[in-house]
């Protein structure tokens, strides 16, 4: 019976290289030299520094450049609150979105079954499986999928026959 899975699943190589690339950006940048501005990756969790909240705004925008020039969806990216730290500085904590949360995977599956295309979905896991008798109606309800859920960068695998 044909499949697919829809996930939401970020290519943590690039965002690792666009993190290094604006890293090294911040640090020749004139307008950055003798402050706190950074930016470091550990794990799915992207720190930003920065001296002011403004410089945190320019730090943030280097980084989302860097990101869309190397194809990464900036709808991966789910911001924190500015937390102060000692001083004037200032931290941004931003996680890097991998899988699909509940709350998202329902909204996934309502869709579908209001869509009323013969398939039938099922969430497992962090993935939403779309089962269904033909190619066409799978295809049908990617469409449906990629119209209805606009605030995730949704991606469908595992395509069976």
């Amino acid at each position: 019976m044909p499949s697919f899975d829809t996930v939401c699943e970020p290519n943590l190589v690039e965002v690792r290289n666009a993190v290094d690339v604006a890293a090294k950006e911040i640090a020749n940048r004139f307008d950055f030299k003798g402050t706190s501005a950074a930016i470091e990756l550990k794990d799915k969790e992207i720190t930003l520094f920065g001296d002011a909240e403004f410089q945190l705004g320019q730090v943030e925008d280097i980084l989302t450049a860097k990101l869309a020039k190397r194809n990464v969806d900036v709808r991966f990216l789910d911001k924190g609150k500015v937390e102060k730290i000692g001083g004037d500085k200032v931290k941004q904590v931003v996680k890097v979105r991998s899988g699909i949360e509940s709350e998202q995977a329902k909204k996934v599956t309502r869709a579908i079954k209001d869509s009323k295309l013969k398939v039938q979905a099922a969430i497992q896991g962090d993935a939403v499986r779309v089962t269904g008798t033909k190619k066409d109606d799978l295809q049908a309800a990617m469409a449906v999928i990629r119209k209805e859920i606009a605030d995730l960068p949704l991606s469908f695998n595992n395509f069976r026959d």
